[in-house]
């Protein structure tokens, strides 16, 4: 199986993003160093590989010239409850929405699992490209985001669901 993998800076930090048989199996929000140790054998991307050009099209989500991402994603890997509230998720919330886990879980037909969606999110193998962070606790608050909840926020400014605060409306200009 063939891995390869692309990193790239963005307001939310360092992301990397790994691929392998032609399929985005990894968006990792870490450096390679912090990731790669999972990859044996993985080689940095070409530019033409689904690694590079899904770091091409989060620079133009993180810039946001892009509100949809059209790179393949590895779902066999994936089984059961997990791997169908994930395609839920992808196929249902676009950009700019969002959804609660009791939401999320009635959607995939499961309204009685709000909690397993919420443990589904924190497992996420290709945040972003599958939009965790547009799920968010019954209450109308942020819930959880492996990566923190300021990048959680930052996310959801760039998507236009919160006000930016002072500070990022300077770096937003």
């Amino acid at each position: 199986m063939s891995l390869t993998w692309s990193a790239l800076d963005s307001p939310v930090g360092e992301l990397t993003v790994v691929a392998a048989a032609g399929e985005v199996c990894r968006v990792a929000f870490a450096a390679p160093d912090r990731v790669l140790g999972e990859f044996d054998g993985a080689e940095p991307s070409p530019g033409t590989c689904v690694a590079a050009e899904t770091a091409r099209q989060l620079g133009e989500y993180f810039s946001r010239g892009r509100r949809e991402f059209d790179v393949p994603i590895a779902w066999a890997p994936l089984e059961g409850l997990r791997l169908h509230v994930l395609r839920t998720l992808h196929e249902l919330v676009p950009f700019g929405e969002t959804v609660s886990y009791k939401g999320l879980a009635e959607l995939s037909g499961r309204p009685e699992a709000s909690r397993a969606v919420g443990t589904i999110m924190g497992s996420n193998p290709v945040p972003l490209l599958v939009p965790c962070h547009r799920v968010l606790a019954s209450g109308g608050g942020l819930g959880g985001f492996g990566p923190g909840l300021e990048a959680k926020r930052r996310l959801l400014v760039l998507e236009g669901v919160l006000e930016p605060s002072l500070l990022e409306l300077d770096l937003l200009s």
